[in-house]
């Protein structure tokens, strides 16, 4: 953690939403003038789409377990770390992109499903995002959650996070149903063992619950509206926050703990904005103190 450089890292496995929260933290950040450097968890993959499926087949062949984007054999987390490390030191560190889809191909220029080389971050700047799916994690080598001043969790229910999965990765990024049935059970030890963990390091988790039957993920044929859920707030620290202040602006939403506000799935956006634009300002009043 550092009052000169915060961190402030989003993070929750692949279709969970942590997207949407990154973009209320861009329209915080232009609305209050704040100039922040960007870090994708997706650019410290230790390897490219086509060297990954390579380790999926070789492992398979053997029958040994498959890495996972979601484990650390698939990931860099010591040169995240060592980003995290150096940003919060002197506000400067290395990242890099992975090519998703075709657009992001046109802009970048390499293949969908290769790594960009590596560049420095943007210098000055007043603060650092990270969006990904470990932004919190934790082990004998390394300890991303440390480093950050801000944890957020995006954490839908799972049957809703595989859903949201499952359209995003058929309808925009070409895969069968299938391939993404195989992705979610070949993570799942790594989901279990890396990827939960961080949701009990978090300050704040963001989980969308449904109020649909969402029993069977595979067939359903839409994601859930945002009026077909709830979303469970859970602050670590509720001494620090105005509960009363929460529940008078998010029209419709309770209290279900001493800890946890309950809101209409319509109003997340709005429940991110709210909740968040002060704790950013805070960590940017500390700096300027510090």
């Amino acid at each position: 953690m550092s009052i000169q450089h915060p961190i402030i890292a989003v993070t929750g496995s692949s279709g969970s939403g942590t997207s949407t929260a990154r973009r209320s933290f861009e329209w915080i950040f232009r609305r209050e003038k704040i100039h922040a450097a960007f870090v994708e968890g997706d650019a410290f993959h230790r390897w490219n789409r086509s060297d990954m499926a390579q380790q999926i087949s070789e492992a398979e062949h053997l029958k040994q377990r498959a890495p996972s984007h979601f484990g650390p054999e698939a990931n860099h987390w010591d040169k995240l770390e060592e980003t995290f490390r150096d940003y919060g030191a002197s506000g400067q560190g290395r990242t890099r992109h992975y090519v998703h889809d075709a657009a992001e191909s046109a802009v970048l220029g390499q293949p969908v499903g290769s790594l960009t080389p590596w560049e420095d971050l943007p210098h000055p700047t007043d603060l650092l995002c990270y969006e990904g799916l470990h932004g919190g994690v934790v082990t004998d080598g390394v300890d991303l959650a440390r480093h950050v001043d801000l944890l957020i969790g995006v954490v839908p229910a799972v049957n809703l996070e595989w859903i949201q999965k499952l359209h995003r990765d058929t309808n925009m990024r070409g895969y069968s149903t299938e391939a993404v049935q195989q992705t979610i059970l070949r993570r799942m030890h790594d989901y279990v063992h890396y990827v939960v963990p961080q949701f009990s390091r978090t300050h704040i988790n963001f989980q969308r619950v449904p109020v649909v039957d969402t029993s069977n993920p595979f067939i359903a044929r839409e994601v859930p509206t945002p009026d077909e859920t709830l979303v469970v707030i859970r602050f670590r620290d509720p001494r620090s926050v105005d509960f009363p202040y929460l529940l008078s602006m998010i029209h419709g939403s309770w209290m279900s703990r001493a800890n946890t506000l309950v809101a209409p799935g319509g109003k997340f956006d709005l429940a991110l904005q709210i909740i968040l634009t002060p704790m950013v300002l805070r960590l940017l009043e500390r700096r300027r103190n510090g």
